[in-house]
């Protein structure tokens, strides 16, 4: 089959495709014909030997995946082949065949394509989570979302909208600012051309956030500080411009704030019930189209060099997928 084989550490562009023997299916797994293999950001850091998990040489990265079940492992009861599958894979993702855990694994809803079904394993229980579990959330709150254009920011975008609150996006550039409208924010700020913190002010009438989700990190943080609302819940699920920030303390206690992280991938082996319950709850909201995952671009296999460099220079929004 065909793969993206790292063997070294490597800048994205230097990704080629080779023909590698497929996985080896394993008890409580999934062969899965890989239609599409969602991007992200840690992909890039994998690449270049900068993310907190190394992988041994050589490796396929990619992880998450839609596809079509092939073979299924000793001890899988629920899948067969030819169910059309989405997927946590961790790894493996960018080939032509991937063997995913079943536990890890969930049937596609009939009408959702195999695109969607790999824009959604990551970043649509981050977000859910992170509002849900750790944020609180309520209706009628105000809710606001970081690079509401990225991946995990409108999949934010969208599930505050269903979970009733009023939701201010800041965006860098008129046409991001555009997609977190249509994907159902109420308010969008340019960053690039007004400090979101008076603006945000202004449209809560004084008030402040209630709930703000960060994925950006840095002074961004630290700003989200000066326009949180009495009682409010910082969410801190990443740290996109590259820099930890530090919090005073002292902000915490006058607001009467909490700040609060999420750490999606940590549930596998600390809450691993929780899951299927997020999952659950994500494909109630689709069945209703109160959430859609965006694709920004299918890019081929040959093709993934490209991708991963639009994705890295912030050329994006949405979602970037890889169709083998």
């Amino acid at each position: 089959m065909r793969a993206i084989v790292v063997d070294r550490w490597m800048e994205p562009r230097d990704l080629e495709v080779k023909e590698v023997p497929e996985p080896q299916l394993l008890p409580g797994s999934l062969e899965v014909e890989v239609r599409a293999a969602g991007c992200n950001f840690f992909d890039i850091l994998m690449v270049q030997g900068r993310y907190q998990l190394k992988p041994p040489f050589p490796f396929t990265p990619g992880a998450e995946i839609a596809g079509v079940v092939k073979r299924v492992g000793d001890g899988v009861r629920n899948f067969a082949p030819g169910d059309r599958v989405l997927s946590s894979a961790g790894l493996g993702g960018f080939a032509e065949v991937a063997v995913v855990g079943a536990g890890g694994s969930y049937k596609l809803p009939a009408d959702m394509s195999f695109e969607e079904g790999a824009a959604l394993p990551i970043i649509y229980p981050t977000s859910y989570a992170g509002l849900v579990d750790r944020g609180q959330l309520q209706k009628g709150e105000t809710l606001l979302v970081h690079a509401a254009a990225g991946g995990v920011g409108i999949a934010a975008v969208q599930i505050g909208k269903a979970l009733g609150a009023t939701v201010i996006a800041t965006a860098g550039g008129a046409e991001k600012c555009e997609v977190a409208l249509r994907e159902g924010a109420d308010h969008a700020i340019d960053y690039r051309d007004e400090d979101f913190v008076p603006r945000v002010m202004e449209l809560t009438g004084g008030e402040g956030a209630d709930v703000i989700y960060d994925s950006v990190g840095g002074d961004i943080t630290d700003k989200s500080l000066k326009c949180i609302a009495w009682n409010g819940r910082l969410v801190i699920i990443g740290f996109a411009s590259g820099t930890i920030p530090e919090i005073k303390a002292n902000r915490i206690l006058l607001k009467n704030i909490a700040v609060t992280g999420l750490h999606w991938g940590a549930h596998a082996q600390k809450a691993p019930q929780r899951i299927p319950e997020v999952f659950g709850a994500l494909f109630d909201l689709y069945a209703t189209a109160a959430i859609r995952p965006v694709i920004f671009k299918s890019y081929s296999l040959d093709e993934v060099p490209a991708a991963l460099e639009a994705l890295g220079s912030r050329q994006t929004y949405g979602k970037v997928v890889i169709t083998p």
